[in-house]
């Protein structure tokens, strides 16, 4: 087990350089920076957070001191990414009489952050949003990039905006009391980072015990900074989606593995995390490219030995081929009939694979142990 002595190392700031440029500060206690993070002449600050952050909520507030605070409380989890609840965010907002002037901090996981910053990109068609993320998932995934949405009975993220955060505050203190599966289920997307652009996350992984990355592991922060700053070089190169340059798939990139990550999430009803459920993402699709692109059986039981060495799943069987594909089809990376997969071709080579044939689809999902 580590120490705590590394919770006083300086934070580390990675300028995240989009046309509205913002810095993701990564350490331990760096709540206080909140406040230099906010717009200038600011008033008020409404902090969208789940019920079960209280203990959080109040040092947070506390750093807010002199600003007016309204605290708009939202259910947790996924159950929280509907329009009820985004409504409900905004009918809060008008109450409080907020303007254009004034800013929004989520405090919470990944679907409080793509909720509030939804919220925070609707409300007078945009308001300065801060995202203080508390889990490993919300650190690395949701809190960079601009992405915000919600999702809708016919699946996850298809209503949403891009919106830029005006910062973001990773606190390494905040994972102390995350429960160990969900750190567990946040190394899905940091292992995600490794494959498609930076492979010393993988060495780390398989050179370090997985049940010493804890919230005051310095390889734990390693991580968290490399795979934030994969995302900060995609993002930055291609903020909307509209595709990359010199072959580069842009940042479609960051979808590695989501393709049929979201259609598990649909199926089991979010009853499986998001960080699992991208793990077994991309085992498929790296199963998909050995029958498509000749991905070499050697990186694709690297996929395995990597996300099952930090205790993720990379087998599923809980739905039959067909539902998975109906959900895939309406997948946002979808082109009319076709779907489109970000495979690789070697590591740390991605690209976009369109319109593979439904067998190769099929053989894939029985590799990772569904029925086809």
């Amino acid at each position: 087990m580590s120490t705590q002595h590394e919770a006083h190392a300086e934070p580390t700031t990675i300028r995240v350089a989009t046309a509205q440029p913002y810095d993701v500060v990564v350490g331990h206690g760096v709540l206080d920076r909140l406040r230099a993070l906010l717009p200038a002449g600011v008033q008020r600050v409404a902090i969208i957070s789940p019920e079960a952050l209280e203990h959080v909520l109040e040092p947070l507030a506390d750093e807010l001191e002199g600003l007016d605070v309204v605290v708009l409380q939202v259910p947790d989890g996924e159950e929280s990414k509907n329009w009820e609840v985004a409504a409900a965010c905004w009918e809060g907002l008008g109450e409080e009489g907020f303007t254009r002037s004034d800013a929004v901090v989520t405090l919470g996981g990944g679907a409080t952050t793509d909720l509030g910053g939804f919220v925070a990109a609707t409300w007078l068609r945009g308001v300065a949003v801060v995202h203080v993320p508390t889990t490993l998932l919300a650190m690395v995934d949701a809190a960079v990039g601009g992405k915000t949405g919600i999702n809708t009975p016919a699946g996850k993220n298809l209503v949403g905006s891009f919106h830029e955060p005006a910062g973001v505050l990773c606190d390494l203190s905040l994972l102390r009391t995350l429960p160990r599966e969900e750190l567990v289920a946040g190394l899905g997307e940091v292992v995600k980072c490794g494959f498609i652009a930076d492979p010393a996350i993988l060495d780390l992984v398989e050179t370090h015990d997985p049940a010493s990355l804890d919230a005051d592991s310095p390889v734990l922060r390693e991580l968290v900074e490399r795979a934030v700053r994969v995302k900060a070089e995609v993002v930055a190169g291609d903020l909307k989606e509209t595709g990359g340059s010199g072959g580069h798939p842009g940042r479609e990139v960051l979808n590695y593995g989501h393709t049929l990550a979201h259609a598990i999430e649909k199926a089991s009803d979010y009853g499986i995390r998001h960080g699992e459920a991208v793990a077994i993402g991309c085992v498929y699709v790296a199963e998909l490219a050995a029958r498509t692109g000749g991905l070499s059986r050697e990186v694709v039981e690297r996929h395995r030995a990597v996300l099952q060495r930090v205790g993720l799943p990379t087998t599923y069987a809980d739905a039959d081929f067909d539902t998975l594909l109906a959900t895939m089809r309406v997948d946002k990376k979808a082109r009319g009939n076709q779907l489109r997969f970000l495979v690789l071709s070697d590591l740390a080579q991605p690209t976009v694979l369109a319109g593979p044939p439904e067998e190769a689809l099929r053989e894939a999902y029985a590799a990772i142990g569904g029925t086809a």
